[in-house]
């Protein structure tokens, strides 16, 4: 059994929100609104690429390269559309504005099933709950945006940080907010490098969010998988 479990942390992307529709589609729409006209899927390579780009020249959001993540983020938006054959300026800075907006509310945003209930019955369990999210500041508001910010104690996002998962650091000040030592808490989330292998690097305890047929990590005992959210309860209270 394991020991007497007091912090649960939670990773957000893809594994409590996801995105409700590509970024290629969001992105298309927006041009679309502006006369432009690019399809979506050439929007979605090029994005993928931007970002990737991006993420290699000035990794977690700029932090300590005198970029703010907003300036970062509007980089990225630019270079898509470059990428994808939009060079005009006077429609590039408009349309990288509005979908760095776009993408803070709850209209860019779903929560994945099961996990306003799991929350829910998490807190009521007594859990205390924060999230280790490599994201950007706009997390807080995304997270309240979409009704789920009240079951956190803290949000700590790789930004806020000025480190990402998998460096044990943003575990380690994670565990720190929350008071507890890491045989008392658990990190759940969708990516075996960056939150199951991590997590438990530091050692504390990890579940795997692995929806069927995502392919098998051999390492990973199946008492650590959940298939969804909703199995988390049942596996901690074993």
């Amino acid at each position: 059994a394991m020991p007497r479990l007091r912090l649960l942390t939670w990773d957000v992307k893809d594994t409590l929100l996801r995105l409700r529709r590509p970024p290629g589609l969001s992105y298309a729409a927006e041009a679309r609104a502006r006369g432009v006209r690019v399809q979506p899927e050439v929007l979605g390579r090029a994005f993928r690429e931007a970002y990737g780009a991006q993420s290699r020249l000035f990794p977690n959001y700029g932090q300590g390269r005198g970029l703010s993540s907003r300036q970062w983020w509007l980089e990225v938006v630019e270079q898509t559309f470059r990428l994808a054959g939009v060079h005009e300026e006077r429609v590039l800075v408009p349309m990288a504005e509005k979908l760095y907006t776009d993408f803070c509310s709850a209209d860019s945003w779903e929560v994945l099933p099961g996990a306003s209930e799991t929350l829910s019955r998490c807190g009521q369990r007594g859990f205390h709950m924060g999230v280790i999210s490599n994201f950007d500041r706009r997390l807080e508001n995304i997270l309240c945006q979409c009704n789920l910010r009240h079951h956190f104690q803290f949000v700590l996002t790789s930004e806020g940080a000025g480190c990402a998962k998998p460096d044990r650091r943003i575990f380690e000040k994670a565990l720190c907010l929350g008071g507890v030592p890491p045989e008392q808490a658990a990190h759940i989330g969708d990516d075996y490098t960056r939150d199951y292998r991590a997590a438990r690097a530091v050692g504390m305890h990890g579940f795997l969010l692995r929806a069927a047929g995502q392919g098998e990590q051999p390492e990973v005992p199946p008492e650590h998988l959940l298939p969804t959210l909703s199995h988390l309860l049942a596996l901690i209270e074993k």
